[in-house]
């Protein structure tokens, strides 16, 4: 599988994690601090390792940054993305299945090398549901990733939900 990824630092879990795609038979990509002469901002780099998923350039991404939030966020601004900020298995597992996630999020400062096993393990391990109301679900961002996205009548009333 051909995998961005993308890190604001050059931590040692960041390192670790392109070792280990690459140990499990990945094809890797770096940017941000992993890439040598690249641009580091956590909104630069994110941004890279997205477009290569939605162009299909990489299968997936991986973005990272201190807490992980803000290389989410500017993956999620990629139309056709849909980054999930994982800290544990159970989340990664849940954003690949419900949400068909190609973009895994990290946030370096508590991610851990074991629980970064675990977290890549559910991740690789999940496949998309083909439950009808999770497919509507995905189909409704991708919508919105469109600038089609509608409110359902007597959804939004005044502003809230």
């Amino acid at each position: 599988m051909r995998i961005s990824v993308s890190s604001d630092m050059d931590e040692p879990v960041a390192r670790f994690l392109v070792e280990e795609l690459r140990r499990r038979g990945h094809d890797v990509r770096a940017y941000g601090a992993l890439a040598a002469g690249a641009d580091p901002q956590w909104a630069v780099c994110s941004e890279a390792a997205a477009r290569d998923v939605a162009a299909g350039t990489a299968d997936q991404a991986v973005v990272c940054c201190w807490t992980g939030t803000g290389a989410s966020i500017a993956a999620n601004k990629v139309p056709g993305v849909r980054a999930a900020l994982c800290a544990d298995a159970y989340t990664a597992d849940g954003a690949r299945r419900w949400n068909d996630a190609n973009v895994l999020a990290l946030g370096l400062r508590l991610t851990s090398q074991p629980v970064l096993k675990e977290i890549l393990d559910a991740w690789f391990a999940a496949t998309p549901s083909q439950d009808a109301e999770d497919l509507g679900n995905v189909a409704h961002v991708g919508r919105l990733d469109a600038g089609r996205g509608s409110v359902q009548s007597g959804t939004v009333q005044n502003g809230a939900v």
